[in-house]
């Protein structure tokens, strides 16, 4: 095998493995900010580069009332701290709210605060 075909092949490889790797949702996250604010609350929490993977509970005492996703990718909003699992909570808060990537959403009055979001992607 010539000098020029084994570095080909080891190039080839190695585009191949940093393929699958890239492909393979470890470590990816989303880019951009998303931003909570609870209701009359002048205090914003903020989140960047949020894994894709899993729930995330949002971490404002009383829960976010105001929501603004400045990221690329779309989110849903839940009522209970586990994206709407059944559990001691019971059934509220269960659907999600769904924001797309670039808009921002406000609860209605007197509804209960998002409590955890869940990254689609």
């Amino acid at each position: 095998m010539s000098h020029s075909r084994r570095i080909s092949t080891i190039v080839g490889v190695a585009a191949l493995l940093l393929t699958a790797s890239a492909c393979s949702g470890l470590g990816r996250s989303t880019v951009g900010m998303l931003t909570f604010r609870g209701h009359d609350s002048p205090v914003e929490l903020s989140y960047s580069n949020t894994p894709v993977k899993g729930c995330h509970k949002i971490r404002i005492p009383k829960g976010a009332t105001h929501v603004e996703n400045n990221t690329l990718v779309d989110i849903v909003l839940y009522r209970t701290e586990n994206c709407g699992q059944a559990g001691a909570e019971g059934a509220d808060g269960a659907e999600g709210v769904y924001v797309a990537t670039t808009l921002s959403n406000v609860t209605a009055p007197h509804s209960l605060p998002w409590r955890s979001f869940r990254v689609i992607h």
